[in-house]
C-alpha cells in the first residue's frame, strides 16, 4: 500500500508510491554514452582558452596550466558593482541585483566527470568552495551564499567542462527563512538539534545509510523527495559551512567522490543537482541548524501533482535505493 512519509527537516509530506514503485535497477540511465574530449577549442573553461572568461579570482597552479580556476560568471545572475538599495512602493518591494557570481572550474580536463576525479582534485575543490564562501559572506551586500553544482542537461548544465558555481545574494530566501525557523522551533520545543537527532536514528537503523567516513555519513532520507536523493551530513555539529577543520574538509572530498562515483557506476552517470544547505554567516555557532550537501539524481521530472499539490511523489522506496548504493563500487 502507498504511504506518505514525513520530512522532518523540511516539514513536507512525500507520497510514496509503492505500488507504482520501480526497481533500483529500472532507474539506471538508458542513453547513449556520449564521448567527450579533453580538450575543446570553443570551450571558455579549458586550458588556453582563459581570454573567453572574465579574470580569475582564484587559480590553484599547476605545471603548465592550473588545477582549479575561478573565475566571475560572465553572465552572471547579479551584479558584483554597485550598492545595497531597497525599494518599497505600495505593496511591491524591489532589492537592487547586486551580489556575487562565479565559476569554480572543477579541472583542466574538459571531458572528465567530478566522478572520476582522484580526492586530491576534489579536496582542491571544496577548498575553493571555503575560501569562496568566506569571501563572498565577507561582502556586506551579501546576505544568503548558495554552493551548487548542475551535471548534466537535466540538470541544467549549459556547459559539460565540468564546474561548480557560487551565488551571493542580497536576500536570504523565503525556503532557507523556512528551514532556520523549523529549525529553532524544535530546539525550542525538544531542547535539540533536528538534524542531529535525525543523523543519530540513521546511524543506528543503518537501512538508508550509502557511506560513512570518520567525519560524514551519506544517506537516503527516510521521506526522499525523489528517487537516491541523499545527504552528505558531518557528525560534528556545525551550522555553517565555513565551520570545517581541515581534515574534515578533506573528507568531506573523499566522501563527495566516492557518492559520486556510486552514482556514476551504479546509475550509468546520471544527470543531478548538488548543493551545499548552510546557514549564514551570522547564524555561525548557533546550536539549533546543521548545515549539509544535498545530492539529487535527475532520474524523474517534476509534473503536475507536484507543481500543483507542493507534494512530491517518490516512486521508489529510500531503503532499497541505499541498499542497491551499497553494493556499487565506489
Amino acid at each position: 500500500m502507498p504511504e506518505l512519509r514525513y520530512n522532518i527537516l523540511t516539514r513536507e509530506w512525500v507520497l510514496i508510491a509503492t505500488e507504482r514503485a520501480k526497481r533500483p535497477e529500472d532507474f539506471v540511465a538508458k542513453k547513449e554514452k556520449k564521448q567527450i574530449p579533453s580538450y575543446s577549442p570553443a570551450c571558455p573553461f579549458c586550458p588556453g582558452n582563459e581570454r573567453l572568461t572574465p579574470p580569475a579570482t582564484r587559480v590553484v597552479p599547476a605545471s603548465g596550466a592550473w588545477r582549479i580556476r575561478v573565475t566571475p560568471n560572465k553572465y552572471a545572475a547579479l551584479s558584483k558593482d554597485g550598492e545595497l538599495r531597497r525599494f518599497a512602493q505600495g505593496i511591491r518591494r524591489t532589492v537592487a541585483g547586486v551580489g556575487i557570481h562565479e565559476v569554480i572550474v572543477e579541472t583542466p580536463e574538459h571531458g572528465r566527470t567530478t566522478a572520476l576525479l582522484d580526492d586530491s582534485q576534489v579536496e582542491l575543490i571544496i577548498e575553493a568552495y571555503l575560501d569562496r564562501f568566506r569571501y563572498a559572506s565577507a561582502d556586506p551586500r551579501v546576505e544568503q551564499v548558495t554552493i551548487f553544482k548542475n551535471h548534466g542537461e537535466a540538470a541544467g548544465t549549459s556547459l559539460e567542462h565540468p564546474h561548480s558555481q557560487i551565488i551571493g545574494t542580497p536576500v536570504v530566501t523565503a525556503q532557507l527563512r523556512d528551514r532556520l525557523a523549523n529549525a529553532a522551533a524544535h530546539y525550542d520545543e525538544f531542547g535539540e538539534c533536528i538534524f542531529c537527532r535525525v543523523l543519530e536514528v540513521e546511524l543506528k537503523e543503518k537501512t538508508r545509510i550509502v557511506l560513512e567516513t570518520d567525519h560524514f555519513v551519506a544517506f537516503v532520507p527516510f521521506a526522499a523527495l525523489t528517487p537516491f536523493s541523499m545527504l552528505i551530513m558531518p557528525r560534528r555539529h556545525m551550522s555553517v559551512f565555513s565551520e570545517m577543520s581541515d581534515p574534515e574538509a578533506a573528507d568531506l572530498a573523499c566522501a563527495l567522490r566516492r557518492i559520486l562515483a556510486t552514482l556514476y557506476h551504479g546509475l550509468a552517470d546520471p544527470d543531478f543537482n548538488y548543493t551545499i544547505r548552510t546557514a549564514p554567516t551570522d547564524h555561525l555557532g548557533v546550536r539549533y541548524y546543521h548545515w549539509y550537501l544535498s545530492i539529487i539524481p535527475r532520474l524523474t521530472r517534476v509534473a503536475g501533482f507536484e507543481l500543483g499539490a507542493g507534494m512530491f511523489i517518490n516512486v521508489s522506496l529510500p531503503e532499497e535505493n541505499a541498499a542497491f548504493l551499497r553494493q556499487v563500487p565506489m
